[in-house]
């Protein structure tokens, strides 16, 4: 099956290549950003993984309306164009609101529909309607074959730059589950394909600063089924400080740790690719 390639800046989103999507959940202060970006930039450089630089301006999916929820979009945005300025990163951010896509895409390359969204006409097809790439999340209620269906929204709005994220099921009760199958059917759609692996290690219902609020311990294990099923990229939140990280501070991996984390992914990507690219020498099924 040929899948399409998705370019965000010079990185080739579904090549052979594995990407990056990472950053912190959501913008925090200029220090707390840039130190991000500092050590995105030197495991990117030491690693050879391109990286596109994710934060957001606004997390409208908070379960306390105490809790901060990001700089609002001006703020937000002025943020990451300093970013993409001083290191060069690509950028993708999230948007809630069909008035948000405009604004947003005038900075970022790549426009995030929130997996709770992913269904929403009107936000999708105001995001294909920038011309920029679409990061459409898998919703945690729906199969992954209909996901082709927001995709086709796309479509017919004329826009076919579209990448794909999965990031787990939820049932209910305040837990997600990764299913490897989901790959499979993503990867059948014909886009990118990207894991979303922090945001399927949370917990729902326990405050994010709150330690049981995350599952890091099971982040090397689904990290590493997605990849041997052949994503074409993974999405990592990051934080020079998690434990004080104003969202997500029980699942956001520390940026310092990013290298070590990434490296045997790397490597089993690498054979993941020869493994597949025999397979369909030899007309077996792949993928």
């Amino acid at each position: 099956m040929t899948k399409r390639i998705v370019s965000v800046g010079d990185i080739a989103c579904g090549s052979e290549d594995l990407f990056l999507i990472a950053g912190p959940c959501v913008i925090e202060d200029d220090t707390t950003m840039l130190r991000a970006a500092e050590g995105l930039a030197e495991a990117s450089q030491r690693l050879g993984i391109p990286v596109i630089f994710k934060s957001s301006f606004t997390k409208d999916n908070r379960s306390d309306v105490g809790y901060y929820r990001g700089p609002g979009l001006d703020e937000g945005l002025t943020i990451l164009q300093r970013i993409k300025h001083d290191f060069g990163f690509p950028l993708l951010t999230d948007i809630h609101t069909p008035d948000q896509a405009a604004p947003a895409a005038e900075v970022v390359d790549v426009l995030q529909i929130p997996a709770y969204l992913c269904m929403q006409t009107t936000l999708v097809v105001a995001a294909a309607a920038t011309g920029r790439v679409v990061n459409i999340k898998h919703g945690q209620f729906i199969a992954p074959e209909n996901m082709a269906q927001p995709v086709k929204k796309c479509l017919d709005t004329g826009n076919d730059q579209v990448i794909l994220t999965e990031r787990g099921y939820t049932f209910g009760y305040n837990d997600l589950i990764v299913d490897p199958r989901a790959f499979y059917h993503l990867n059948r759609i014909g886009y990118p394909v990207v894991f979303d692996i922090t945001h399927s290690i949370r917990r729902y219902g326990i405050p994010s600063a709150d330690p049981s609020g995350g599952s890091r311990e099971f982040l090397p294990t689904i990290a590493r089924a997605g990849v041997a099923a052949g994503v074409d990229g993974i999405f990592i939140e990051v934080h020079p400080d998690p434990a004080n990280a104003l969202c997500d501070a029980a699942s956001q991996l520390c940026v310092t740790d990013l290298e070590a984390f990434v490296e045997p992914l790397l490597a089993l990507h690498r054979l993941e690719v020869d493994t597949r690219t025999a397979a369909e020498h030899h007309g077996t099924l792949s993928r």
